[in-house]
């Protein structure tokens, strides 16, 4: 069974590791263990919330590219090639889709949160981010403790 992910959740992600406290300590010892926690984080409004999730860093390398860390192609890290912003993709991504209201952006920025609504697109604040990504995580433990339970309960009633 297929889910169709009707909104995308596009996400600034040198600002939001900036900004989530827990993420700017790891920054400046192992930005790759900061960049995976945050994909893990928003993993849970992947399945959770059947978003589609991009989230967009800043300049690595020569060509823009594009990683499915789960395998889902509803669940991608772009990398924008150097000297090009996370801001400028994500504007250029809402420029492009079929439905800028669709889109919801995280970010802190406030440049890119007025260019990303002039198109039509939502936004959200680095803290309410992290707030509704905890809550789909929250959902998700309690969703997998019904289902041991009803697993448990069949499994007894035998």
């Amino acid at each position: 069974m297929s889910i169709a992910h009707t909104k995308h959740l596009l996400v600034d992600g040198s600002n939001i590791m900036h900004a989530w406290p827990e993420l700017r300590a790891l920054l400046p010892g192992d930005r790759e263990a900061a960049r995976s926690r945050l994909s893990q984080a928003l993993a849970a409004l992947h399945d959770a919330e059947h978003m589609r999730v991009t989230i967009v860093f800043d300049g690595r390398g020569a060509e823009l590219t594009v990683d499915r860390p789960s395998g889902h192609a509803s669940f991608a890290h772009v990398h924008t090639p150097t000297g090009t912003t996370a801001d400028e993709v994500i504007i250029q991504l809402v420029r492009k889709a079929r439905e800028a209201a669709d889109c919801v952006v995280a970010t802190d920025d406030r440049g890119e949160r007025e260019a990303v609504e002039a198109l039509g697109a939502a936004c959200v604040t680095a803290a309410d981010l992290a707030s509704w990504a905890r809550r789909a995580a929250e959902r998700q433990v309690a969703r997998i403790a019904r289902h041991r339970a009803e697993n448990d309960s069949r499994w007894r009633g035998r």
